[in-house]
């Protein structure tokens, strides 16, 4: 059966993203270890990390995700950048281990002034110096699939495919799909055999064995516009097939799944009920039994 959970806020402390998820009714909690607007990252102490295991361990939430900051640019041909990119998700990645967190999940980059290949190039070349500076380290690197906006790269299956191969590592990198990122990529899951027919082309240019986690989201946006605006489940362009078939899917049965919808007061039929617990109550209605 689908794991199904959402990123929760860790404001007053690591544990308490496990408490409000929770009472948002998640079985994984996505979460970030620092301020993911912010280079700059607070110590994580001993009382942190024992108060945080001990949530997880009294709520039996298995599944724990850490989303890295958005600064990061690992494709950037500036020199200055791309090492504080580097530097800054081994920190991440040390950060979540720390924590016991076992994936960090992280947007390729960006290839601004090169190109493409150039770019791809320089992602794959920074990850195999992060793998060279956190040998021993558990905690793993998943690329997100993105939506492909400006100058983004992982926006195409290609694309992860040929970061993976010119890494020296590659079985030290997973993936994680966001729905919401491949439907306005061009990647159509809404009708039943396009649904079947993208996870055949993803297996085969990079394997069904690397996907590790799913962002659970609706598109504001148009199929293909290349922009990345997330909507609550079923009120956006994809509507409620996609993750009828998701939820459903022998093959992603055992694989944490996470909204990244907007938070607060939902509304209509779900009124009275936070959006994460109203998106959640959606999403398990489409399990078939």
């Amino acid at each position: 059966m689908a794991i199904l959970g959402a990123h929760i806020s860790m404001a007053g402390g690591y544990y308490k993203a496990i408490a409000r998820g929770v009472q948002e009714t998640c079985e994984c909690v996505q979460l970030f270890t620092k301020n993911n607007n912010q280079w700059k990252a607070k110590l994580i102490t001993n009382d942190d990390v024992a108060l945080f295991r001990e949530q997880i361990e009294t709520h039996d939430i298995v599944h724990t995700l850490s989303h890295a900051s958005y600064l990061i640019n690992m494709g950037s041909p500036k020199d200055e950048l791309w090492k504080k990119s580097v530097d800054a998700f081994i920190i991440e990645l040390q950060r979540a281990d720390q924590l016991g967190i076992p994936y960090v999940v992280v947007h390729p980059g960006s290839f601004t002034t090169s190109t493409e290949a150039e770019g791809i190039s320089r992602i794959a070349e920074a990850l195999n110096e992060v793998h060279r500076q956190t040998k021993g380290i558990a905690c793993q690197c998943l690329l997100e699939t993105t939506a492909g906006q400006g100058t983004n790269l992982g926006w195409k299956f290609e694309q992860l495919a040929e970061i993976l191969e010119q890494c020296r590592n590659p079985d030290l990198i997973g993936i994680c799909a966001d729905t919401c990122h491949m439907f306005a990529a061009g990647y159509n899951l809404c009708k039943e055999t396009a649904y079947h027919a993208t996870w055949k082309e993803f297996d085969k240019l990079i394997g069904l064995n690397k996907m590790k986690a799913f962002h659970l989201n609706d598109s504001k946006k148009e199929f293909a516009s290349r922009k990345d605006r997330h909507e609550h489940i079923g009120r956006g362009h994809m509507g409620i097939a996609p993750f009828r078939f998701l939820v459903n899917d022998p093959r992603f049965a055992g694989i944490p799944m996470y909204l990244e919808t907007a938070k607060g007061d939902a509304e209509d039929e779900h009124k009275g009920m936070s959006w994460d617990a109203a998106n959640l109550k959606v999403l398990r209605g489409l399990i078939e039994q």
